[in-house]
């Protein structure tokens, strides 16, 4: 949490403005139309909202991220919209896959997994530098 103080009218027009639910809501298949969120935050939706918004725009996929899913990415609403994380092991906690989205020139979109780590224990002990990489030689200085 951010231990910034913000006066109460510059917190409200971020938590009472369309950025806000652009960043903080999030799908949910148990809900049609729009429901509460758990983050205490903007909504959640479900997947009928993202059919309606597609058809209306013209448009075929919605991408997004700021939500930790297990696999790198997980698709919604009959593949219309896919959720992306990149961040693999996120906060050392999830064990969760980062995954990135490529689109080619036809508009087909892959995915490519990134897995987390093997965990090590927080406080073991090593020696000095174990498993830590060698720090790169500096160049030689320039000769003018």
């Amino acid at each position: 949490m951010c231990k910034r103080r913000y006066n109460i009218k510059l917190w409200k027009t971020f938590t009472d403005c369309l950025l806000c639910d652009l960043l903080w809501s999030d799908p949910d298949k148990d809900v049609q139309g729009w429901g509460e969120n758990d983050r205490g935050v903007s909504f959640t939706f479900g997947p009928d909202v993202v059919s309606k918004f597609l058809n209306r725009h013209d448009l075929d996929l919605i991408c997004r991220a700021h939500q930790v899913v297990e696999d790198g990415y997980e698709f919604f609403a009959k593949r219309q919209l896919v959720t992306l994380f990149s961040a693999p092991n996120y906060c050392g906690e999830f064990d969760n896959a980062g995954g990135m989205m490529s689109v080619d020139e036809t508009l087909m979109c892959s995915f490519q997994i990134l897995k987390p780590s093997e965990k090590k224990a927080k406080y073991q002990y090593n020696g000095l530098n174990s498993g830590r990489p060698a720090t790169p030689q500096r160049s030689p200085p320039k000769k003018k």
